[in-house]
């Protein structure tokens, strides 16, 4: 446990390092907050927290930086509760209060604001359309031996889906398929929706069939957005860390994969090798869910450097994902 002097200490290293991503030298400890003593006397004290493993000195004659411990520390214990400041807590009221439309569109824009606000990777994961209930469902041709299948959720999502016909369907023909998917889809979810077919037209039922598979295999990814790439990259200046993230960030099973993770192990934040991702090593996270009724369907959160500010990270990523779930439950 450390003393009261050495965690002012470890606080002042986190915080100036956050602002000025160069290691910290004594002096400017000396006079913090809950320090007042000389330099020497924080040398000394440095010295220890390097020993105990929550700062380390990259270079001989620099000062020092801290480890995913410390951070951890810094977070758990000593953050300040951060809040966002008026303009920020405007254009997040302002973006929610004019939201309309498709939800690929909701989340999709939901992730750039928060990238916006943050300067960091924003990371939205909506929820899956499995437990949507259908309200429109359409098949249309699109040529002889191609159409495509509409289902509008009460999400909001719209799920569509290219399938190949086994021959030439005339729109009569599309029109049967339509009127039969209507009847087992519409009030029903994907995965409740049973095919009734008696349509005495085998390539109907051969449609139909075709139709919902299409759209239930769709249903079971959730969605994922991710904004602000580019802010995370100019982070670091490495280009083979720059590298490693961006692609990391481009694969969506794995980004949705990290979220859930750190969600499912009751985290909030997951500092640098806390989130078992070597490509992200460099990274925090800093995750919420988004609840609707008492239910998850979400999941909000960003992704920057292990320096990055904290507290406005949870304060924004709180926020943005109440709005959200908000949102989402007015439909």
């Amino acid at each position: 446990m450390l003393d009261e002097r050495k965690t002012a200490i470890l606080r002042a290293v986190v915080e100036e390092y956050v602002t000025t991503a160069q290691p910290v030298g004594s002096t400017h400890i000396a006079d913090a907050p809950g320090v007042q003593v000389s330099s020497a006397t924080v040398r000394h004290d440095m010295a220890v927290l390097e020993q105990e493993g929550f700062l380390v000195q990259p270079h001989t004659s620099a000062g020092r930086i801290p480890t995913d411990k410390g951070y951890r520390f810094f977070v758990d214990g000593l953050a300040p509760n951060g809040t966002l400041d008026a303009l920020a807590a405007q254009q997040v009221g302002n973006f929610f209060d004019r939201a309309h439309g498709r939800l690929e569109e909701l989340l999709s824009h939901t992730s750039n604001l928060l990238a916006d606000l943050t300067h960091y990777a924003a990371v939205v994961v909506g929820p899956s359309a499995q437990a949507a209930v259908v309200r429109s469902v359409q098949v249309v041709g699109l040529s002889s031996h191609i159409a495509m299948v509409v289902a509008v959720l009460s999400n909001g999502q719209v799920e569509n889906q290219t399938i190949e016909l086994d021959s030439d369907s005339t729109e009569i023909r599309l029109a049967h398929a339509t009127a039969h998917l209507r009847v087992a889809m519409i009030g029903n979810t994907l995965g409740s929706a049973v095919l009734n077919l008696s349509s005495g037209d085998v390539d109907v039922d051969n449609l139909c069939n075709k139709a919902l598979a299409a759209l239930r295999s769709a249903g079971d990814e959730n969605p994922v957005f991710v904004g602000g790439a580019a802010s995370v990259a100019n982070s670091f200046d490495a280009v083979d860390v720059v590298r490693s993230v961006l692609t990391t960030l481009e694969q969506q099973y794995v980004v949705v994969s990290l979220v859930r993770d750190v969600i499912d192990r009751g985290l909030s934040v997951a500092i640098g090798a806390e989130h078992g991702l070597e490509p992200l090593v460099s990274c925090s996270v800093v995750v919420k869910s988004v609840i609707v009724e008492g239910e998850r369907l979400g999941t909000v959160g960003v992704l920057g450097p292990t320096r990055m500010n904290y507290p406005q990270a949870l304060a924004t990523v709180d926020v943005v994902s109440d709005r959200l779930g908000r949102r989402l439950a007015e439909g």
